[in-house]
């Protein structure tokens, strides 16, 4: 198994830079949604039927495969030889950084809940801040990666 991940390396990390891309594309995406789903739209109405259309769509059909796919390629990455070193720090901060990022995700499902139940009770500019720590995740995500602190 470890030599056809050897072998299959270049296109595992391809696929993972390109799952990751899409997951984050959704990560920075949906809050603003919901910004604007709070902020002009309201709780009812056909724009409202709209939004959450777009906000599930945008959910299932991109994030949920978009994240899966960058956790499988990213442990195809892991489990390839002579990849990670554990005793280094950079390991740790990229896996915290990535349960952070799954959290998040997760967090977004939820409101997206609390939209179609009528229960959101969070501001757009609550949602602004939120919007932020997608960010903040990918800076140390990628230092971690780039520069093995």
């Amino acid at each position: 198994m470890t030599d056809l991940l050897y072998d299959a390396y270049p296109w595992i990390k391809a696929l993972h830079i390109m799952s990751v891309i899409a997951w984050m594309a959704g990560l920075f995406y949906l809050p603003r949604l919901y910004v604007y789903h709070v902020e002009q739209v309201g709780a009812e109405g056909s724009t409202h039927e709209m939004f959450q259309t777009m906000e599930r769509r945008l959910l299932r059909a991109i994030m949920n495969p978009a994240m899966i796919a960058t956790w499988v390629f990213g442990l195809c990455l892991v489990f390839t030889p002579g990849v990670v070193d554990w005793s280094l720090v950079w390991p740790w901060t990229k896996a915290g950084g990535v349960l952070a990022m799954t959290w998040f995700h997760h967090w977004l499902g939820l409101r997206r809940k609390d939209f179609m139940t009528g229960n959101n009770s969070l501001s757009g500019r609550q949602y602004r801040m939120m919007n932020e720590v997608p960010t903040l995740l990918m800076v140390l995500i990628v230092l971690s990666v780039v520069v093995k602190f």
